[in-house]
């Protein structure tokens, strides 16, 4: 009798069982009296009722979905808003909306890139940098995290080749952030560009929650291209490109991720413009969430919890094993609290997490009570 050729997947799951790795979805309800740590809604947009109106209304204008590509019948005069207003709010010449951040950074590293280009990349950068280095097609230098010398070593070795170098601008494991100012000079010194993924620090660092790269006065700068998801502090769903016009023409031409794909919903479209307004109103919210981040952070090391300082809204907490944080993280929830678990391989450096992430919106007394549960559950060292 034939071999079933999926057999191969039982042996998959049991070494995953074996290393402690196994991951599950679980549906959550709509309402859920757990409060939320876990999640990237770092505004507390999501649910805003002025967000979710103006994604029906798209929905109810524009229809369900974007119906085609982008270059066919997915784009909306919708679409030609969020892209001017996001280029203007950041600081950059021209946007280009993706339907995720992971197709926004596919798009920049495989069409700004060719076989011969050298990419330099951050040993700590996010899962859809690794594989938009990847399908590039380019040669790819990992370097050590957050290091410009390291940086500026590789450059030196590969003179007089095209070259890019790619980062986040907060690093969605620890919270840390890029030496943005540092790597731009390098780039500036070598003629290469920086391409900087600001998932997370899009909402939440700059003035009003403009970016990294404007905190870093780097925005509309020579060379200089930004991703950026609209997931996170905009509470909706899809990516962008932010940079140059002529970058973004050539993205339009040129990105599969972009010329192949559907485009994003008008619904998820109507929702990110109404947060990006929402926030260009409520500039404290980017502070809000940064001050959140920092009182947990301060009050859990004050308790002898090992605890990232955190740069902009992600505080990362040490766990003593990969075990010890899948069940800390689930003792939280069944306390009432979600949090994120992270663990090898999610984590190149092999230490295992619980991450929070802040959000405006939090209370006093809901920071209280998260804290408060995280010391209760945390195992012994």
């Amino acid at each position: 009798m034939p071999q079933d050729p999926f057999d191969w997947t039982d042996d998959a799951a049991r070494r995953r069982a074996d290393a402690g790795l196994v991951r599950s979805l679980r549906p959550r309800p709509a309402d859920s009296a757990l409060l939320d740590l876990a999640s990237n809604d770092y505004l507390g947009l999501t649910r805003r009722a002025e967000v979710t109106e103006a994604a029906a209304s798209a929905a109810r204008r524009w229809g369900a979905g974007a119906t085609g590509s982008r270059l066919v019948t997915g784009s909306t005069e919708l679409h030609a808003e969020l892209e001017h207003e996001l280029a203007r709010f950041c600081g950059f010449e021209s946007a280009l909306v993706f339907s995720s951040g992971y197709a926004a950074n596919l798009a920049a590293l495989t069409a700004l890139s060719a076989p011969g280009t050298l990419i330099v990349s951050d040993a700590g950068n996010h899962a859809s940098i690794v594989d938009g280095c990847r399908l590039s097609r380019a040669e790819t230098a990992v370097v050590a995290h957050a290091d410009p010398e390291a940086v500026a070593k590789t450059l030196d070795a590969h003179r007089g080749r095209r070259a890019l170098l790619v980062s986040d601008s907060v690093f969605s494991v620890d919270g840390d952030a890029a030496p943005l100012s540092a790597f731009a000079g390098v780039c500036r010194a070598h003629g290469a560009a920086l391409v900087v993924d600001d998932a997370h620090g899009f909402g939440v660092l700059g003035e009003g929650g403009r970016g990294a790269l404007r905190a870093a006065g780097l925005a509309g700068a020579t060379g200089v291209v930004a991703t950026l998801t609209l997931s996170k502090s905009l509470g909706s769903q899809g990516g962008a490109v932010l940079g140059p016009a002529r970058v973004i023409e050539h993205l339009v031409n040129a990105a599969r991720t972009f010329i192949f794909d559907t485009g994003l919903a008008p619904a998820a479209v109507g929702a990110a413009l109404a947060s990006l307004r929402l926030l260009r109103r409520e500039p404290a919210l980017a502070d809000r969430a940064r001050s959140v981040a920092s009182i947990l952070h301060g009050r859990l090391t004050e308790a002898g919890l090992t605890a990232a300082r955190p740069d902009a809204a992600v505080v990362s907490v040490q766990a003593p094993s990969p075990e010890s944080a899948v069940r800390w993280a689930a003792d939280c929830r069944a306390a009432g609290l979600v949090v994120g678990c992270f663990r090898p391989p999610s984590v190149p450096d092999g230490i295992s997490r619980i991450r929070l992430t802040a959000r405006a919106d939090l209370t006093e007394r809901q920071i209280g009570t998260a804290v408060a549960t995280i010391l209760e559950t945390a195992p012994e060292v």
